[in-house]
């Protein structure tokens, strides 16, 4: 630019306010999330910046599409969340490049194409990692929104993404793969809530926060989607096709781990996700038709292949 000033990020065939089909969406939410990264990368080269932007291609986007969903449901554009939208795709991403590590779970494969590690090595995957958790906390600062809203946004990311949240449920799921003991149903449940529910639900809440609105009927969603999820991966690790579902399956019975579905049976565990799937779609009651599509995205977290 003449003036030196970079100029503003401007998402890609920008939408309206009104409400489109989930799988519309959900693509779009993709778009949008890795063209803001790509934005914020612009300049950068190295190692590091190409596994980043590799890390943050190919997956579903579902924590982005319900920053971007429910911002919509409270008349927030998504060129405004566009910031929340990519800081939680990075945060996600940067957790399945650690995650996959050896010293983590040792896997070759994610959404189909190698890890970071195996593309390139161990050193530049963790680098990797601190490099997309610190930029997702740079796009969150850049949420177009009320600076008492992004305090908000970035205190709730810390802790749902810290010890209290996703780093310590991840560590309690380490910790239980060597215990004595298998963890019982209400562990397991409370241990996924931090794993795997905590970043989801910040995602189901990031629409409302952003809008300084009352979050109530969408933090009863998103605390049942985030453990429908987790049953439903549970579930794809016994009835999943590896080629489908992009990673390695069955290394949960492999490694005699209590899971959903060891407890509840894999009938048992299909027919609790989809209660909980019911739950989080009658939370939504108070917004009437215009919350269709986020009813859509709860049905498809149990009836995904991958």
């Amino acid at each position: 630019m003449a003036d030196g000033k970079t100029p503003p990020f401007r998402v890609p065939h920008a939408k309206g306010l009104a409400r489109r089909p989930f799988k519309e969406s959900l693509t779009y939410a993709a778009e949008v999330a890795e063209a803001r990264v790509g934005f914020a990368l612009a300049g950068a080269n190295g190692p590091v910046v190409e596994a980043m932007k590799y890390a943050v291609t190919g997956g579903k986007a579902l924590r982005a599409f319900m920053v971007l969903e429910t911002a919509r449901l409270h008349g927030i554009n998504p060129a405004s969340a566009a910031g929340a939208a990519a800081a939680i795709e990075c945060l996600h991403a940067y957790s399945l490049v650690h995650d996959d590590l050896p010293c983590m779970d040792d896997d070759a494969l994610r959404r189909g194409q190698p890890t970071v590690h195996v593309k390139w090595d161990q050193a530049t995957a963790v680098l990797t990692g601190d490099a997309l958790q610190a930029l997702a906390f740079e796009l969150l600062v850049q949420t177009e929104c009320a600076p008492r809203a992004k305090l908000s946004l970035v205190m709730t990311l810390s802790n749902a993404s810290g010890v209290r949240g996703m780093v310590g449920g991840q560590a309690a799921d380490m910790a239980a793969e060597t215990a004595d003991t298998p963890l019982t149903l209400e562990q397991i449940m409370a241990l996924q809530a931090r794993k795997t529910g905590a970043l989801i639900l910040w995602s189901t809440l990031a629409g409302p926060r952003i809008a300084e609105a009352e979050r109530g009927p969408l933090s009863i969603y998103g605390e049942a989607l985030g453990l429908a999820f987790q049953i439903a991966d549970d579930v794809l690790d016994v009835t999943g096709d590896a080629s489908v579902v992009g990673k390695a399956v069955g290394k949960d019975a492999d490694a005699g781990k209590a899971t959903f579905v060891s407890h509840l049976g894999l009938d048992g565990a299909k027919s609790r996700a989809a209660e909980l799937v019911q739950e989080a779609c009658d939370a939504l009651s108070p917004y009437g038709e215009d919350a269709e599509t986020l009813k859509e995205a709860a049905r498809f977290v149990i009836a995904r292949t991958h």
